[in-house]
């Protein structure tokens, strides 16, 4: 149970307030991305949600851990908002559709696919889950000035991982594998879990976002990952060049 004033899953309040956020789905990832930032320090942790605030060219930014998938997403996207954050960037991890599109590359989504059950509890299949241009904008500079490896384009977002990774096992395993081959045919660059929702929820609140992903192909050493340097540093760069945009 919360304290009084304080929402009710993230455990954060007023006194946490920023108007920009990053969510990994992760809450690991949350101090390495809070380290971005000047005096992070770490203000709510409660389930999956883990919240770190610190500031960023003398304006407060947030790293939150939103879970994996659309329901806890969509709880993390309500309640940072009613805390007054109005601009949102997704971080994570994907497979990818494409074979242009490699193990390590960015994919900066103009757009996802919702294929999941939570944005139908905002919003009528019809309404697409389309990013923000400003924040796709400052993402994609954000990325060039890194000379990070990167993909602008529509994303997919499912609600089951073993769905995509392992289709043949599940009594559906035709039909899955004719939408994960018909996702591809249209040019989409990569799966994932959360990114409709963030896209979907935040525009029905009044609120900008946008996010990135890190390939994670099927070739990846488990020993030896990806390194994730080039998400976050896109995702804090980013936030850097709104943050100046807005008072410019």
């Amino acid at each position: 149970m919360a304290a009084p004033g304080l929402q009710h899953h993230l455990h954060v309040g007023l006194e946490h307030t920023a108007r920009y956020a990053v969510l990994p789905s992760d809450p690991a990832h949350c101090a390495v991305i809070a380290a971005h930032l000047d005096d992070a320090t770490q203000v709510a942790r409660n389930r999956e949600f883990e919240s770190w605030r610190g500031t960023l060219d003398g304006e407060p930014v947030l790293v939150t851990s939103t879970g994996v998938g659309g329901p806890s997403t969509a709880l993390a996207i309500e309640e940072l908002r009613a805390v007054g954050v109005d601009t949102f960037v997704r971080v994570g991890t994907s497979l990818t559709f494409q074979p242009s599109v490699r193990t390590g590359d960015l994919a900066l989504a103009t757009a996802a696919i919702r294929d999941e059950g939570t944005t139908r509890q905002y919003v009528p299949v019809e309404f697409p889950a389309v990013a923000d241009p400003d924040v796709v904008a400052a993402l994609r500079a954000a990325a060039t000035e890194r000379d990070a490896p990167h993909h602008v384009g529509v994303v997919h977002t499912k609600d089951s991982f073993y769905g995509e990774v392992e289709p043949d096992r599940m009594p559906m395993a035709r039909h899955l594998r004719e939408r994960l081959d018909m996702w591809a045919a249209l040019g989409v660059l990569c799966s994932e879990m959360e990114m409709a929702t963030v896209l979907t929820v935040a525009r029905t609140l009044g609120a900008r976002a946008g996010g990135l992903v890190l390939m994670w192909g099927d070739d990846v050493d488990p020993t030896a990952p990806p390194s994730l340097a080039d998400l976050h540093g896109t995702a804090v760069g980013a936030v850097a060049r709104l943050i100046a945009d807005r008072r410019a």
